[in-house]
C-alpha cells in the first residue's frame, strides 16, 4: 500500500527530471530537451515564413496542421510541468498547490502559458487579428531559456555586478534627461514639430546617446549642434561603461567555473592520480561548464605539472 502511495510522486519527480534542463547522463531528458529545443526553433521559423504573403498563402494549410502539432505539445508540456512541479522538493512551498502556484506565476511558467493560449484561443476565436497572435507566439522563443543556460548566465552576470550596472544605468538616465531638456530649449522654436516637448525630445537623446544615429531628427542650430556633440560623447561613454560591466561579469564567471573545476582536478590529484570514478566527475563537470576536452586537458596537465614540481 505504501509503494502505491509512493508510485505518484516517484512519477512526478522523473517527469519534473525529464522536462528540466536534463542532466549530462540522462539521455532521456537530454533527448526530450533537443526535440523542444528544436521544436521551438522551427516554430519562430515557421511563423517568420508565414507572415510573407506568398509563403503564408501557398502553404497555408502545412502551417495550419505545423500549428496544431505545435501547440498540442506545448499544451502537454505545459500540463505536465504543472503536474509534476508539486515534487519539486527545492521548491519554498510545501504543498502540492503551493508548488504548482509557484510554477505557474514564475517567469518559465508565464511563459509556458503565453506561448501556448492565445494559440489555443486563435482556434476558437476565428476573427483575431493574426499578425498579434504570430507576435505572441514568437515569444516561444523564451521557451529555450528552459534548455539552454544563455539567459541564466546573462541574468547571474548582471546580478553579480548590480550596483556597477545600476549604476552605470542611472548615469545614462541622468544623460537622456539633461540631453533631452537641453535640446528641447534650444531646439524647439527651429524644430517644433520635432522638439516639441522633452518626452519628444527624448527619441532623439536616445538614439544619440546609444549611438544608432538614424538620423531622422538632429539639430539645426549651432548649439544644438554643440549639444549633440557632447551627448554622442556622453553616450560612447556610458554605452562602452555598460558593455564593459557586462563583459567583465561573464569573465568573472569564467573564472569562477575554471576556478572550481581546477579544485575538482588538484582534489583528485592528491593522491597522485586521477581514478575513473574522479575522470567521470570531471568529465561531467566540464561538460556542465561547456569546457573544450582541449581546455580541460591543458588544465588538468598544468596541474599535473605543479603537483610534480611540488613533490620534487
Amino acid at each position: 500500500m505504501a509503494d502505491n502511495q509512493q508510485t505518484p510522486v516517484s512519477m512526478q519527480r522523473r517527469v519534473l527530471e525529464i522536462l528540466d534542463r536534463g542532466k549530462i547522463d540522462d539521455k532521456q531528458s537530454r533527448a526530450a530537451d533537443t526535440f523542444l529545443a528544436f521544436l521551438i526553433v522551427a516554430n519562430v521559423i515557421a511563423i517568420s515564413l508565414e507572415s510573407v504573403d506568398s509563403i503564408g498563402s501557398k502553404y497555408a494549410d502545412q502551417f495550419f496542421y505545423f500549428e496544431i502539432f505545435s501547440t498540442l505539445v506545448f499544451a502537454i508540456e505545459y500540463l505536465l510541468r504543472l503536474w509534476s512541479s508539486a515534487a519539486r522538493d527545492e521548491s519554498q512551498y510545501k504543498t502540492s498547490i503551493g508548488r504548482r502556484l509557484e510554477y505557474v506565476f514564475s517567469l518559465n511558467g508565464l511563459i509556458d502559458l503565453i506561448a501556448t493560449l492565445p494559440s489555443i484561443i486563435s482556434f476558437f476565436i476565428g476573427d483575431m487579428d493574426l499578425r498579434w497572435v504570430r507576435v505572441i507566439r514568437l515569444l516561444r522563443l523564451f521557451k529555450i531559456s528552459n534548455y539552454n543556460s544563455a539567459v541564466q548566465d546573462l541574468m547571474a552576470a548582471i546580478n553579480s555586478e548590480r550596483q556597477s550596472f545600476f549604476a552605470a544605468s542611472y548615469i545614462f538616465i541622468i544623460a537622456l534627461f539633461i540631453a533631452s531638456a537641453l535640446m528641447y530649449i534650444v531646439e524647439q522654436e527651429a524644430q517644433p514639430e520635432v522638439f516639441s516637448s522633452i518626452p519628444e525630445s527624448m527619441w532623439w537623446a536616445l538614439i544619440t546617446l546609444t549611438t544608432v544615429g538614424y538620423g531622422d531628427v538632429s539639430p539645426v542650430t549651432v548649439l544644438g549642434k554643440v549639444i549633440g556633440a557632447i551627448t554622442a560623447i556622453m553616450g560612447v561613454c556610458t554605452v562602452a561603461l555598460l558593455t564593459g560591466i557586462i563583459a567583465n561579469a561573464f569573465a568573472n564567471q569564467l573564472a569562477q567555473r575554471r576556478a572550481i573545476f581546477e579544485a575538482e582536478v588538484t582534489s583528485a590529484l592528491s593522491d597522485g592520480y586521477i581514478s575513473e570514478e574522479e575522470n567521470e566527475q570531471i568529465e561531467t563537470l566540464r561538460k556542465r561548464f561547456n569546457m573544450s576536452e582541449e581546455h580541460a586537458r591543458a588544465v588538468i596537465a598544468t596541474l599535473e605539472e605543479e603537483r610534480e614540481e611540488r613533490d620534487t
